[in-house]
């Protein structure tokens, strides 16, 4: 059990999840955020992990995971299984972002969605200054190293969930480690200030879900 301080991203998760609900983990790494919200908030929780030794640090701790990549393997869910998925500071490491999102709200009602944002003044800055890729301290790996494949900014991502018919329920600036705070990521300001942003998403009135493969054995059995 980790009895540090709890990040501000999952302190934000946990306020918006409802207690006692069905919770998918997409990137889950070694367990933590699951843990808390079966802790905190009674959830019936699973995950998906791309690491084998992730997976191996969650099942050790009771933690109902399995080994998977978001790119190919969310189609084996079926459609509404749970009532929040979560993708946590993976939408930039993954293959096609467009289709990792659109499946989140097939497979559930509402999905949170945290990432770094590339329009944060001090990335700004450092490309004026420097003409060399950013290192914050939500982008702490240099050029060479780093997982993520598709950073954007907070506006490219409001523009993507307009795209495919999401609804923004809520959003929050994560900044340096300070708590969430909620923002209206429509205002300009905001995607200069905010060094991450955490999204609530359900899907529009009448806008039809993401197109899946056809469906497969679900993963958890």
């Amino acid at each position: 059990m980790n009895t540090g301080p709890v990040r501000e991203d999952f302190q934000e998760i946990l306020r918006l999840v409802r207690p006692g609900a069905r919770v998918l983990d997409i990137g889950c790494e070694d367990g933590d955020l699951l843990e808390l919200l079966a802790r905190e908030k009674d959830v019936d929780g699973r995950g998906l992990e791309i690491s084998p030794q992730n997976v191996s640090a969650c099942l050790a701790r009771g933690l109902a995971v399995v080994q998977g990549d978001a790119d190919r393997d969310l189609d084996s869910f079926p459609a509404q299984a749970f009532d929040y998925v979560i993708l946590s500071q993976t939408l930039q490491a993954v293959l096609n972002p467009r289709h990792v999102l659109g499946e989140l709200l097939r497979i559930g009602g509402q999905a949170i969605v945290s990432l770094p944002n590339f329009g944060h003044w001090r990335v700004r800055l450092d490309l004026l200054l420097h003409g060399r890729m950013p290192m914050t301290g939500s982008l702490p790996e240099p050029w060479w190293s780093t997982p993520n494949i598709h950073l954007c900014t907070l506006r490219d991502f409001t523009a993507l969930c307009d795209d495919l018919g999401l609804r923004i329920d809520a959003a929050a600036r994560l900044s340096a480690g300070r708590p969430a705070r909620p923002i209206d990521p429509s205002r300009p300001i905001e995607n200069w200030r905010s060094e991450a942003g955490l999204f609530l998403l359900s899907r529009r009135d009448g806008a039809a879900p993401a197109a899946a493969a056809p469906a497969k054995a679900d993963l958890f059995g």
